[in-house]
């Protein structure tokens, strides 16, 4: 058994080794394996791309709210303590932030933009990441301690002020009657956050909780929403039906971001199957190419498989001879391929620089250019290993078609023309 399996390797590269007349057979065979491997290391640096981006993106929407939120049927909700703690202790739930969300007008320098305020606790800004890490402007120390409001930073800049500066909250609230009453409140600019994101650095401000409370002449315990930030943002749907069961109330509302966000999750996931596929078919035309060259190849040998088979050699020999050749030019074209994407995928960021220096954006492209050119990538193993098992698959399918032709060629008639 061992010797027939030396024989058929043997086999498998004399039939792809270059030879006289089966030279530009050789050559579309090399040309083959050269289009695997570009195939599958495209598959794999845009998925992977593709992957960072992804995450990126919805870090900065879970970054700004929570994985699970609770909100009141009429608008605002008690948050007592028995509730917060109730909510705290439940399993897999990680921290939870009080928020009052109200529309408003913001005004400095003679100029009014609208605004989305939320009154949110000191500790609870702190600890969000998302605005902690992005600080351009100021300083968010004394946040909570004294009058004072944090902001994104387009919105800064289109006030025209600076850390220091007073500005003018205007809000609104709906009286017993039914007619609406403007609040005016001065507060001081602290600092201003850059997140990238044109939603929250052109509208958002935060103001200290129980000042904002104050000024709209609320309870200490009434918000517009309770966030809730989890170990496993994927278990999400789980926690948030476990949240209602151990509630019981009609009165409270409970959501998770996955449901929030169902168009834009699900638009990314499409988009990410559908490049799969696309991309795929790289592969593919690759793999035709080895059913052409090696389709091409059998026919060039007839005379030598003839005299083979002639000379006593099973029909199985010719057969995995054949199949051996074409599937190592998929295998390598894999193994290459892989090897390729996983190396350009460990310096995108450098390869980020320098396509954002050629384009003359490096520096002042603003938040949107330095967010493309940043190049984040994020490689999954499960993802890397089902390109691999996919152009694996395709190549072995492309080897089988030229092995199976080997066998049809009859001794007599291969050796008529010899």
């Amino acid at each position: 058994m061992s010797n027939a399996a030396a024989v058929e390797r043997w086999l498998a590269w004399r039939y792809l080794a270059t030879r006289q007349r089966e030279g530009f057979v050789s050559f579309i065979a090399a040309f083959s394996l050269i289009g695997v491997a570009l195939g599958v290391a495209t598959l794999l640096v845009v998925l992977s791309v593709m992957g960072g981006f992804r995450q990126q993106l919805l870090g900065r929407i879970i970054g700004m709210n929570g994985h699970v939120v609770l909100t009141g049927t009429q608008g605002t909700l008690e948050a007592t303590p028995q509730l917060l703690a109730m909510i705290g202790e439940t399993p897999g739930v990680r921290a939870v932030r009080l928020t009052l969300e109200r529309q408003a007008l913001v005004s400095a320098n003679g100029l009014t933009r609208g605004a989305l305020v939320r009154g949110v606790r000191r500790d609870d800004l702190l600890s969000r990441d998302l605005v902690v890490r992005n600080v351009v402007h100021g300083d968010l120390g004394a946040f909570g301690t004294r009058p004072g409001i944090v902001m994104g930073d387009r919105l800064r800049q289109t006030l025209g002020i600076r850390a220091g500066d007073t500005v003018t909250l205007v809000t609104h609230r709906v009286n017993d009657n039914g007619t609406i009453s403007p609040r005016y409140a001065d507060y001081e600019l602290l600092a201003t956050f850059m997140t990238r994101r044109y939603e929250f650095d052109g509208v958002l401000i935060f103001v200290p909780l129980a000042m904002l409370q104050g000024d709209l002449e609320y309870g200490d315990r009434t918000v517009t929403s309770i966030d809730v930030d989890i170990a496993d943002p994927a278990a999400a749907s789980r926690l948030a039906d476990e949240l209602r069961r151990r509630l019981g109330r009609d009165d409270i509302k409970v959501a998770h971001w996955l449901g929030l966000n169902a168009r834009f999750v699900g638009a990314l996931q499409v988009e990410r199957v559908m490049m799969f596929i696309i991309l795929t078919l790289i592969v593919v035309v690759a793999a035709m190419n080895v059913v052409a060259s090696f389709t091409m190849l059998v026919r060039v040998k007839r005379g030598s498989i003839a005299i083979l088979r002639t000379m006593g050699a099973a029909p199985r020999t010719i057969v995995r001879a054949f199949f051996l050749s074409a599937a190592a030019v998929g295998l390598v074209g894999t193994v290459v391929g892989t090897a390729l994407g996983l190396t350009i995928c460990a310096n995108m960021p450098a390869i980020g620089e320098l396509l954002s220096r050629a384009s003359g954006a490096a520096g002042g492209g603003g938040a949107e250019v330095d967010f493309i050119t940043s190049m984040p990538v994020r490689i999954d193993i499960i993802e890397v290993a089902s390109i691999v098992a996919v152009a694996i698959a395709l190549s072995l399918a492309a080897a089988a078609y030229p092995a199976w032709r080997a066998t049809k060629i009859e001794p007599v008639e291969g050796l008529r023309y010899e």
